[in-house]
């Protein structure tokens, strides 16, 4: 079990303190449910109302809500993040260093002897696992993927699996193009559960450092996703699509178009919300629709369907009426 005083709190998360140095902490809770033994945070001002009754030993906050704190505070500039780094020091390792008795390693994959490989995974010819590297059980990596250091991986994913490529010949038939790159995933990334990543076709697929991937996000072959990027669960991203940094895709949204699409740095893509060409500026897009009652959507719906001949019928209203101001005296 981990302990800290809030003493050594404090240092590790360079915060100031307010109150018992002494005071022993043994974990975490939020506000409404920790026991006094426990570190919690305000990161918000939704859950304000919760502060005055906490039972927490602790509470991580910003220096405005200091003086409403019931117990020893933690006063920081940004509670979430030294709340995530709180976390860390109360996390028990998932596995050991070293690789599970039922992995299957290939003889000429390279594993640095601090990464930790769980049970049933299969590392495939030519792979380089990086130093504190964790994967999961029943995780898929085929030949020629490289994890940088401390990547995460998480059970269920596939790594480095053919990208979707094939050649019609002229009777309609469909040819596999042998898919030859590989995967390159930088240093101090997320990979979520059954999520996939494809190798490339030529040139490797590219995930660069940190970035956050969720559960079941499908990438295909020859994507660059840059650096820090967060792509939430059910995104899917078309084959040769090129994401900047600092970028979010929210939840089942996704981007593919009639050729390789690029997004610069700095973009947030709104949930299920579909990206069909390139974005040069940043900023945040959207595109689904909301939520109706059903006899509304579906009344709308069919509205939508003429909403073309509508601007046509637009367009002709807007000219008549350019054409009568003309022919009016002045």
């Amino acid at each position: 079990m981990f302990e800290f005083t809030l003493a050594e709190l404090a240092q590790k998360l360079d915060a100031e303190l307010i109150g018992d140095p002494n005071l022993r902490v043994r974990g975490l809770g939020s506000l409404e449910t920790a026991e006094p033994h426990q570190l919690s945070h305000l990161s918000s001002a939704t859950y304000r109302p919760a502060l005055a009754a906490t039972r927490a030993g602790a509470v991580l906050l910003k220096p405005e809500d200091a003086e409403a704190c019931p117990v020893p505070a933690l006063v920081c500039s940004n509670p979430y993040l030294a709340f995530a780094r709180a976390s860390q020091l109360f996390s028990e390792p998932d596995l050991p260093p070293g690789i599970h008795p039922t992995a299957s390693v290939h003889p000429s994959a390279s594993v640095d002897q601090t990464a930790r490989i769980g049970a049933y995974t299969i590392v495939g010819a030519d792979c380089v696992i990086g130093p504190d590297v964790l994967i999961h059980g029943h995780v898929v990596l085929y030949s020629d993927v490289w994890l940088g250091a401390r990547t995460v991986v998480h059970s269920g994913a596939v790594l480095g699996a053919d990208g979707f490529g094939f050649a019609p010949d002229e009777n309609g038939h469909l040819h596999a193009i042998a898919q030859l790159g590989g995967l390159r995933v930088g240093a101090d990334v997320s990979i979520g559960a059954n999520t996939t990543i494809d190798r490339g076709a030529i040139d490797p697929t590219v995930i660069e450092d940190g970035v956050k991937i969720d559960n079941q996000v499908q990438i295909g072959h020859n994507c660059h996703i840059g650096a820090h990027t967060v792509l939430c669960g059910c995104v899917g991203i078309a084959g040769s699509t090129r994401i900047g940094r600092h970028c979010v895709f929210a939840g089942g949204s996704g981007a593919g178009g009639d050729k390789p699409l690029e997004i610069c740095d700095g973009v947030t893509v709104s949930a299920v919300t579909t990206i069909t060409s390139s974005i040069d500026k940043p900023g945040v897009y959207s595109g689904s629709v909301l939520h109706n009652s059903r006899t509304a959507w579906k009344r709308n719906a069919l509205h939508f369907q003429s909403l073309d001949k509508l601007a046509k019928r637009v367009r002709q209203l807007e000219r008549a009426l350019e054409k009568q101001n003309e022919n009016e005296p002045s």
